[in-house]
């Protein structure tokens, strides 16, 4: 397989379009048409996971974390931030990173932490809202005997398209009103005189790289001097996407019960605990890795437990007024079990391939 034919799956699994503007994440480095067998997933590249991804011939590190966040100005060995990813490219491999893309998707990592601790439907603690769409809808009036011939010029221009529809559109009857100036040639009536003439709106969607071309088909296709069109940008609801979860628990459950419970799930011998560990959590929140942003919203919706990575001195303080009983389990650790469900996930899609979760990705903290 190609590995520009494994980015489709990639894509689908976590939508890049889901990170946040601040983020780095799809293809970091790699050529798009070198093939791929073997794939190697992990939170962050490390020396250690570099040599394991040698010594497995990888082809492909799909890492959680990207290696490049920062602006680099050099890829330069033994030197400054970049020996790692030098030595990924001389070994000729590719690095994929996912991040906040896979915290934002559904059936990403903030699912996965609120069906370890059971919340009962999940939403986003920080929702993505209305975002802008990759379509635009064009509408343009004309007369009846125009439609097909105007039609036709904008669907081969790439309009129309729905999922595996093709040719999608939709007419409606109005009437027209137009006074043309004395050096006009109306099609109906005359220059001077307020005229009035039945016309149909003709409206399809489009795609925004398309857009330019349908326009100039449909003008050129049009019988009028002077053509009227509009052009509508789309938003998309992703109020259902985005950081962290929150919701009610399945049932009510006792604190201690929860946390040996995140314990086990996340293979974590302790954590850090804010608040107490005594009584029963019936409202619960979680976000992977470091949420700081979203801290705000565990408060708002009356969350009496809360599942984080990790968490500044402040924000700690501002949970424990609260009194949310708030468990840290360390950043890499909140975010681990995510790795073997996108090795299940991409199985099926891509049988050809080998996945591998590393066994040299681990937490840089030991907790003692």
């Amino acid at each position: 397989m190609k590995l520009r034919d494994l980015i489709v799956w990639l894509d689908e699994l976590a939508p890049l379009e889901l990170a946040e503007e601040w983020d780095n994440v799809g293809l970091l480095a790699g050529d798009p048409d070198q093939p791929v067998r073997r794939v190697l997933l992990t939170i962050d590249l490390t020396e250690d996971v570099l040599a394991e991804a040698r010594s497995l011939k990888t082809d492909l590190i799909l890492a959680y974390h990207p290696p490049i966040f920062e602006p680099m100005k050099a890829v330069v060995k033994g030197r400054g931030v970049s020996p790692l990813l030098y030595e990924v490219i001389r070994s000729g491999m590719a690095v994929y990173a996912f991040h906040t893309a896979l915290d934002s998707v559904r059936g990403g990592v903030n699912d996965l932490l609120a069906d370890v601790i059971g919340i009962a439907d999940a939403q986003p603690l920080q929702s993505q809202g209305f975002a802008p769409e990759k379509m635009c809808k064009i509408a343009v009036y004309l007369p009846e005997n125009d439609l097909d011939k105007v039609s036709s010029a904008i669907f081969a221009a790439g309009a129309g398209h729905i999922g595996n529809y093709s040719h999608c559109s939709f007419r409606a009857k109005g009437t027209g009103t137009f006074k043309g100036a004395a050096n006009t040639n109306p099609i109906v009536g005359r220059p001077g005189q307020l005229e009035q003439a039945p016309e149909l709106r003709l409206e399809s969607i489009v795609p925004v790289e398309r857009l330019k071309p349908c326009v100039a088909a449909m003008i050129a296709a049009h019988c009028y001097e002077e053509v009227a069109y509009d052009i509508y940008p789309l938003l998309h609801n992703r109020s259902h996407l985005g950081l962290g979860r929150f919701g009610d628990l399945r049932k009510p459950v006792s604190k201690k019960t929860l946390i040996e419970t995140i314990k086990k799930n996340l293979k974590v011998n302790a954590v850090g605990l804010i608040g107490r560990a005594s009584g029963q959590a019936r409202r619960g929140a979680v976000c992977a890795g470091s949420c700081g942003s979203a801290l705000r919203h565990v408060i708002r919706n009356n969350c009496d437990f809360y599942l984080t990575g990790e968490l500044n001195h402040h924000n700690a303080l501002k949970l424990q007024e609260a009194g949310i009983t708030t468990i840290c389990v360390s950043h890499s650790n909140s975010e681990r079990l995510v790795l073997r469900h996108v090795a299940n996930k991409l199985k099926p899609r891509c049988p050809e391939l080998q996945f591998i979760v590393s066994n040299k990705d681990k937490d840089p903290f030991t907790w003692g």
